[in-house]
């Protein structure tokens, strides 16, 4: 079963986007959601999917949830939840007990955007990150290469919680610079509760003239650290859309893993991630089976 492990849905009705505001960002100012994905999946042989939050915002999460108990596409979410507040726990039980609250996988910070490099090594932000980790959900690692040492001190630090990296950690692909950020990817990839998503590459690199070979120095430390079976495809969709197509990031993502052998594809593009996320699998109308 092929599983699309990051993807976003949004509606700027309902809940306005300011990071699309700019003009590069033209092309996917307007509504995405689940029925328009329905059919690029279906095209690309993607059984299920992992509906990835967007915003810092619990009531986005709510939606996410209750827009996936609706959706057979949708297997999975990753919410949003403070990790700085105290409360934290009693936020993440709610929301397991409302609608499509089984499917709540994981949490994720907008990392990335905090000023302080450090941020993750917070005790406030850790015992927000073991809360998670007591109501049994992964934490996907949204961080820029510059926060990957906290993001490494982080994993070590907690050793129990599984840790998904999103976007190989957004490398610095259209300099064609690797170093420091692959020596800190392989850094962290040394810890076994970590995995991370083949995904958000075409973004990185340069939009408008990038090619797989430009990719295939950044997949290839990725899939060498962690290993297909610690590697999920994700196709960033609609974000991606400023660089690539769907089906062009599917068949980008089957060139940068063309060395693997069967199995070990399977596993990327979709047994790692049905496995890290604990992810479901509809087999019939009433029937579920594990994927």
């Amino acid at each position: 079963m092929r599983i699309d492990a990051h993807h976003h849905v949004w509606d700027l009705a309902r809940r306005p986007q300011s990071w699309l505001d700019g003009p590069e960002s033209a092309v996917i100012r307007r509504d995405f959601g689940p029925a328009d994905l329905a059919p690029l999946a279906k095209a690309a042989g993607i059984a299920r999917t992992v509906l990835v939050q967007v915003l810092p915002d619990l009531e986005e999460t709510r939606e996410f949830l209750a827009l996936a108990a609706a959706d057979q596409l949708v297997a999975g979410v990753v919410g949003w939840a403070d990790l700085t507040d105290p409360g934290i726990a009693d936020t993440l039980a709610e929301l397991r007990q409302g609608t499509g609250g089984d499917l709540l996988v994981g949490v994720r910070h907008l990392v990335q955007g905090e000023a302080d490099p450090a941020w993750l090594a917070r005790p406030d932000v850790r015992r927000g990150l073991r809360a998670v980790g007591d109501a049994g959900l992964c934490y996907d690692l949204l961080t820029l290469p510059h926060q990957l040492p906290a993001a490494i001190e982080t994993v070590r630090a907690l050793p129990d919680q599984p840790f998904v990296l999103d976007h190989l950690a957004k490398p610095p692909i259209a300099s064609g610079e690797v170093a420091p950020w692959a020596d800190r990817l392989r850094e962290l990839a040394r810890e076994p509760n970590v995995s991370c998503k083949l995904s958000g590459l075409v973004t990185e690199a340069d939009r408008e003239r990038w090619t797989v070979a430009d990719l295939r120095p950044y997949a290839e430390v990725a899939l060498d650290a962690f290993g297909p079976e610690r590697v999920m495809f994700g196709s960033d969709w609609p974000v991606c859309l400023l660089a690539a197509s769907y089906g062009q990031v599917i068949s980008t993502a089957k060139d940068l893993t063309d060395r693997l052998g069967s199995h070990e594809r399977a596993l990327v593009f979709g047994g790692t991630a049905a496995r890290v996320y604990r992810l479901v699998a509809t087999a019939g109308p009433s029937e579920e089976t594990a994927v």
